[in-house]
């Protein structure tokens, strides 16, 4: 008996093309707002007896509404939006005693007002976040530090020149362990202005122009808009109007001219 070979059959299939998976963006969750206890704190140290702070009168611009919203602060309500107000709203004052306002979980009106919709808030007053000011004080510490240790490794010509920006001419009398005591109790106590002053490049040269001052190597007339030399009274600059005398001596040491002045205001002052 023949046997009879089946013949395959191939059948082609149209390349299909690929379908990408649609990606869902997801929307960042709006925070959630926390019942708990909360301290408010007025701004700049401000700290009187007593302080109102107002609670009628006052708008908030709803964006989703995209109009305009009154506020009054009450004890009757649920709510500080007037518009939402069911019955007459009992008044009521918001104080803030020795510079601070404490508010329990259990006032959730006057905690929204205050945390999320009053126009002076950031303003006049912020809320007190113990996360963030510990934060805040640790970046202060770390600032601190790092002026510290600049101060304690500085050379002390540079420090005289930061010393007289903050002491004049008095810094000349001072001594060597002076300047530096009140070198480092200057960037202790204002660690941003010492470090700007430290990579400040000026500061070195406008020092040695205040020197050649001091000691009548050069001289600044009484209207503070011509430096000339103190031996003969001939001009080196003229100070352009408004800027700082010596930040425009310093410009002019950078010059190809103002060079060889201030090499030979150098020699002399060695």
């Amino acid at each position: 008996m023949a046997k009879i070979a089946k013949a395959e059959k191939t059948i082609e299939i149209a390349p299909q093309k690929a379908v990408k998976a649609k990606t869902v963006k997801q929307e960042p969750e709006a925070p959630r707002w926390e019942i708990k206890d909360r301290v408010y704190i007025l701004r700049n140290n401000f700290a009187p007896l007593t302080f109102t702070l107002k609670s009628r009168n006052i708008y908030y611009f709803d964006e989703e509404e995209g109009y305009e919203r009154e506020l009054k602060y009450t004890t009757n309500q649920k709510t500080p939006f007037v518009d939402e107000f069911k019955g007459v709203g009992r008044l009521a004052h918001i104080i803030f005693k020795d510079g601070a306002l404490f508010v329990p979980r259990e006032k959730q009106v006057l905690q929204k007002l205050l945390s999320l919709y009053h126009p002076l808030r950031d303003k006049i007053y912020y809320e007190f976040d113990a996360a963030v000011e510990a934060v805040d004080e640790l970046d202060d510490l770390e600032l601190q530090i790092e002026a510290l240790n600049v101060a304690n490794q500085m050379e002390i010509d540079q420090a005289e020149a930061i010393m007289r920006t903050e002491i004049g001419s008095e810094v000349t009398r001072m001594s060597s362990k002076e300047i530096k005591r009140d070198l480092i109790v200057f960037a202790r106590n204002n660690p941003n202005l010492f470090l700007e002053l430290a990579n400040d490049d000026n500061i070195n040269i406008r020092n040695i122009g205040i020197k050649a001052v001091e000691q009548n190597i050069i001289k600044l007339s009484s209207d503070q808009r011509t430096f000339t030399w103190a031996s003969n009274n001939r001009k080196l600059i003229t100070v352009p109007f408004d800027e700082n005398p010596y930040s425009a001596l310093a410009a002019y040491f950078k010059t190809d001219e103002g060079i060889e002045v201030f090499q030979t205001i150098e020699k002399r002052l060695a």
